[in-house]
């Protein structure tokens, strides 16, 4: 299993904050059906003022270069990027243009059990 974390800022204004939050409680079954058809098996969004955090889990073999734009070819989830994207803002130090920003993981703490 792969894992990803990414991060962006919402739009400083409560009423984004809100309309973001309420899109997500209520997510279209199609972009949750596209999400997890082309490979990611667990996708949680938190966030605190401001800024959300993304974790997935993905299959082993998942792309992010080669199966998200697989996904984006779904008229709704175009859709949805196309309205998320416009409740967000990237984050300071990102590239020009970006919205999600990959993050790198410096920690990890797993239980491992024994055999």
């Amino acid at each position: 299993m792969k894992r990803f974390a990414q991060t962006v800022r919402l739009k400083d204004d409560p009423e984004i904050i809100r309309k973001y939050e309420e899109y997500h409680a209520h997510p279209w079954p199609e972009t949750n059906a596209g999400l997890l058809k082309c490979g990611i098996l667990r996708m949680y969004i938190y966030r605190f003022g401001r800024h959300l955090f993304m974790f997935m889990e993905t299959k082993d073999d998942f792309d992010l270069e080669r199966d998200i734009p697989k996904y984006m070819e779904h008229p709704r989830a175009k859709e949805w990027d196309e309205l998320m994207r416009g409740f967000q803002e990237t984050v300071p130090g990102a590239p020009p243009g970006s919205t999600w920003v990959l993050m790198n993981e410096v920690y990890a703490l797993e239980s491992g059990g024994t055999k």
